[in-house]
């Protein structure tokens, strides 16, 4: 019996049938038995027998999901789409059902080998099963057709989907569960379908322009096929994974454990989350791709390559649906192809690509009805791991920042300054930087104490002159110029915040670490970017989907911008590769997380109803669930949470396996461990001042917020340490009390 109703799906495009299915469908019989996917296996058990393959059916889904390649692409595309379910299946019996972890990774980490990006690379090493020999076939078969970039970007892609199913065997084996945006991110690498979106490639015959393949529109389009993909096998897939496999990475299973839900409840969640991945698709092809054409001036040829990759990757969504209804490798009892939400088509751009409109997409892009402050939101408890500690050089940083902030104009009596003193005053913006930088020193203290001004003064003056009249031409152009002062040719300041960045660059260029530098004002453009974004939604009147909301949320509150002055702050001294590595990323984007979410829970009725602000995690919760703000706020809490669980997961056991795997000597591990401290510190510091400041408060908030002040040279024994053996943990700290103030960090 199934567990649940199957969901209305939407299909924004008609599934079609490549002519070329029966002949593919031979000769995928062939290879498979020609590699030993069918066949005897000498490694140990058969996987599949000749029955499960035809009953599986990759032909018909290859014949879907491509309608238009011609056959000898479509042998080669679903020869690729054997080899990974075949994987899959593989990896299922040899080491997920056995929790065989350490025979996982040897297996995995021959398989790069087979995938060499150079053509003339010579030989691989010789393949010892299926899939090492289904890996190196099909490689020889496929990069002479494609570009080096397109190499690197697929073997990427490949990697991905290898190494992260460790990520789901340890989740399996430590019986955990992972929350939706964790799941989201994992599921991408792990599920495949960006792997697929690079294959779309390869049977379209041509690529998208390497000049665009890395923006934000691409990345979307990717990342939004990605999702929903994953997302619909999820729910066909439930009762076999849950049942048969004892799978916990399930979209379905997350959502019924994260919202303590029945799984009818949850595979109608998942269901709107995919629907709305794919309503976002659609916006970015609408209102993200035009300009993209023109801001990189790509050409006529290009510019259909780009509409071409996006049409297959609709192609893919309606024919991978066709099949999941038809496969008996799935949960599709009663279902029936076709969808009632199935929209018809719109002509020109829409027409090309197949994209329709309906009540339901309309709905979802549109702001709320009715009033926008909402009597039921109830701030949820907030709480840091640590208590903040206070920077005793405060009083000499106030007096410096009130110094800098009227000389560079920031601050001033007419309409030129972007504060009045009573409002610099009141927020107490030194006290920001004394408390989440409690052990850094005079010079790095008032460096960073001055770009959290910026950062600050920049947000209030676009709200104002960009946000309010919506004026998303204007703002480009002034992100145009500040990123000029990035680069170093800047014009002459117009205004206190290009005089600000000016003078910031000059000190910045010559205090910083060029490896934090460099990630500093990368940091800065996405800051700046993640502003362009928060306003392309407001002019379109448009809730954000939650999923693309979070991820830009890191940007908008300045994720990399900060983790880069907490480095400075602290001091280099972690290696580079062990903070490009997926488990500092982790950490970073869980930081980011945190951050953001819980200013948007703070921020809410100031953002909501003084600025009239669309882009808030309660909001975007609130319209895809058809909730209150106060469950909303309680979601978004729980989400916070969540994310606060899996930073001290990676701390606590990832970093100091890591550690160990890059052979850390004492010095790399002090300073991994001053690192994952300071953004704990700067968690706590933060918390404390947007709760009794006077940025946010309606009323005056006290003099100043007790806080342990801290000798620099005699910082507290941190709770993590990083050492040979693992991490150290002090006594459990006192929980603050209880946020009960709002506003906005940014």
């Amino acid at each position: 019996m199934q567990p649940f109703r199957l969901p209305e799906f939407y299909i924004a495009h008609p599934a079609r049938l490549n002519p070329h299915v029966d002949q593919t469908r031979e000769h995928s019989l062939a290879w498979a038995y020609e590699t030993g996917i069918l066949g005897p296996d000498p490694t140990g058990p058969e996987v599949w027998d000749e029955a499960d393959y035809d009953a599986h059916d990759y032909a018909l889904l290859t014949a879907y999901t491509h309608p238009e390649a011609p056959g000898p692409v479509l042998d080669l595309v679903n020869d690729w789409y054997v080899w990974v379910f075949y994987f899959d299946d593989h990896f299922l019996e040899r080491y997920k059902r056995p929790r065989d972890i350490a025979g996982a990774r040897e297996y995995l980490a021959r398989l790069p080998a087979f995938m060499p990006v150079d053509l003339g690379a010579g030989p691989g090493p010789e393949s010892t099963n299926p899939v090492e020999r289904g890996l190196a076939d099909l490689w020889e078969r496929t990069v002479p057709l494609m570009s080096r970039e397109w190499r690197e970007r697929f073997a990427v892609s490949t990697h991905n989907l290898l190494q992260e199913s460790l990520w789901e065997l340890e989740n399996i084996t430590d019986d955990r569960v992972p929350n939706p945006i964790d799941y989201i991110h994992m599921r991408r690498k792990v599920g495949g379908a960006p792997w697929s979106a690079d294959l779309v490639e390869v049977a379209i015959g041509s690529e998208v322009p390497p000049a665009v393949a890395g923006t934000r529109p691409l990345r979307v389009l990717k990342d939004t096929f990605a999702d929903a993909v994953h997302l619909r096998n999820d729910i066909f897939s439930y009762q076999r994974e849950t049942e048969s496999e004892g799978e916990v990475n399930n979209g379905v299973l997350v959502m019924e454990r994260f919202f303590g839900t029945d799984p009818q409840r949850a595979a109608d969640i998942t269901g709107d989350l995919l629907t709305s991945r794919m309503q976002q698709f659609e916006n970015t092809v609408f209102t993200e791709l035009p300009p993209l054409f023109e801001e990189f001036g790509l050409d006529p040829s290009e510019r259909l390559d780009v509409l071409r990759y996006a049409r297959g990757l609709q192609d893919w969504q309606s024919g991978g649906h066709e099949w999941h209804l038809r496969s008996s490798r799935y949960m599709n009892e009663g279902a029936v192809t076709g969808s009632p939400l199935t929209p018809s088509g719109l002509p020109d751009l829409a027409g090309l690509l197949g994209i329709g409109t309906s009540a339901v997409r309309l709905r979802s892009l549109t702001r709320p009805p009715g009033p926008a402050p909402d009597a039921a939101f109830e701030l949820p408890e907030l709480a840091a791991s640590h208590e903040p500690l206070l920077n005793p050089r405060l009083p000499a940083l106030r007096r410096h920042a009130s110094a800098w902030a009227s000389r560079t104009g920031l601050v001033g009596g007419g309409p030129s300054g972007v504060w009045t003193p009573e409002a610099f005053a009141a927020a107490d913006y030194p006290l920001f930087a004394a408390l989440t930088h409690p052990a850094a020193s005079g010079p790095e203290l008032e460096l960073v104490n001055d770009w959290n001004l910026w950062v600050f003064a920049f947000d209030d003056l676009f709200v104002e002159r960009f946000k309010r009249p919506r004026d998303l031409l204007g703002a480009k152009a002034y992100v145009g110029r500040l990123r000029a002062f990035l680069a170093g040719r800047g014009a002459t300041p117009s205004d206190p915040v290009e005089r600000a960045l000016a003078d910031l660059w000059e000190r910045t260029a010559t205090a910083m670490p060029d490896g934090v530098r460099g990630d500093f004002a990368a940091g800065i453009g996405q800051f700046l970017e993640g502003a362009l974004w928060e306003l392309a939604g407001l002019a379109q009147n448009r809730v954000p989907d939650p999923v693309d909301y979070i991820e830009m949320r890191r940007d908008t509150s300045g994720t990399a911008l900060t983790t880069s002055l907490v480095r400075y702050a602290l001091g280099a001294g972690v290696p580079a590769e062990v903070l490009a590595s997926k488990q500092a990323r982790a950490l970073h984007e869980a930081f980011g997380d945190i951050v953001g979410l819980r200013n948007d829970l703070l921020s809410y009725r100031k953002e909501i109803e003084d600025e009239g602000e669309l882009n808030n995690a309660v909001v975007a919760v609130q319209r895809f669930l058809d909730t209150d703000s106060r469950r909303g706020a309680e979601i978004v809490a729980d989400l916070v949470r969540a994310r606060t669980r899996q930073f001290d997961r990676v701390a606590e056991i990832e970093l100091p396996a890591l550690a160990d795997g890059h052979g850390l000597d004492a010095a790399g591990r002090a300073a991994l461990t001053r690192h994952v401290e300071g953004l704990r510190r700067w968690l706590a510091g933060d918390l404390r001042w947007s709760s009794t400041t006077g940025r946010y408060r309606r009323t005056e908030p006290a003099a100043e917020p007790a806080a342990v002040r801290v000798d620099p040279s005699r910082v507290p024994t941190p709770r993590l340490t990083i050492g040979p053996t693992g991490l150290g943990t002090s006594a459990a700290r006192p929980r603050p009390p209880r946020a009960t103030t709002g506003g906005s960090r940014t």
